[in-house]
């Protein structure tokens, strides 16, 4: 297994319009190939954001790099760049390959 998240700082004041952009989105997942599941994740807050990740599954780390190839992840990512003024900086990728389950 294969887990891929990113790691947003979103502006104080801003979490709910985050959250909200996360609620209408339509992700394009479930058809993809590999994928198993999503969460997104509230984290602390800070003096100047609150941290978010959002925390995807994939059966292997092919599978993961596949979509991030697909017409899927294009659809799913449309837009984000109209959304800069809820992010301090951007995105911060982090993968891991599974080595303990369960």
């Amino acid at each position: 297994m294969f887990i891929a998240m990113n790691r947003f700082k979103i502006v104080k004041g801003e979490e709910e319009a985050f959250e909200q952009v996360w609620r209408e989105r339509d992700r394009h997942l479930d058809q993809v190939p590999g994928y198993k599941e999503f969460q997104l994740l509230k984290g602390p807050e800070e003096e100047d954001h609150t941290l978010y990740a959002s925390h995807t599954v994939w059966t292997s780390r092919e599978a993961f790099e596949a979509w991030t190839k697909s017409e899927a992840f294009r659809k799913a990512h449309a837009g984000a760049g109209d959304r800069r003024g809820l992010y301090i900086g951007h995105p911060m990728f982090e993968g891991f390959e599974v080595v303990l389950d369960g």
